[in-house]
């Protein structure tokens, strides 16, 4: 499997236009918010951008909004992209399996210790290209994940 973290483009963007309407918030103190430029949680004092995003396996109907973080500052983006972050793999977690129109093919909520096998399950199926990644408590996009 492939994780992906927010576009480098998507990220730019927002960077540029942080506090500068109310769908860009510039954050100075946000310590423990998870990052999806890099995939791990925010320091104590490290500037970021709150924004909202809508990932694109999901169109039409299917489309969703939610608020990402990312850092202000460019970063060195993810350590990997083989396997669920450790700063994601201890909650559980929504799981949603998109069709290449678009369409939602399946879900379902995975525990901590299931994560992975859970998104590996879901890739299995041969018309699902992604499986997003989001929190169950508040439905926030996360990350995506594709087969290798």
């Amino acid at each position: 499997m492939r994780i992906h973290a927010l576009p480098t483009d998507v990220v730019e963007r927002a960077r540029r236009l942080a506090g500068t309407d109310e769908f860009h918030e510039l954050r100075y103190e946000s310590p423990g918010a998870p990052l999806r430029c890099c995939l791990r949680k925010a320091g104590p004092g490290e500037p970021l951008v709150l924004f909202r995003y809508s990932p694109t396996a999901g169109r039409g109907p299917y489309e969703e909004f939610g608020p990402v973080f990312a850092h202000m500052l460019p970063c060195a983006g993810p350590d990997t992209v083989h396997e669920v972050p450790e700063a994601f793999r201890h909650n559980r977690r929504t799981l949603r399996a998109y069709d290449a129109d678009g369409r939602i093919r399946d879900g379902e909520i995975a525990r901590p210790d299931e994560l992975s096998a859970r998104i590996e399950g879901l890739l299995d199926d041969p018309a699902v290209v992604e499986v997003q990644v989001r929190s169950v408590s508040h439905g926030c996009f996360l990350f995506a994940v594709t087969a290798d």
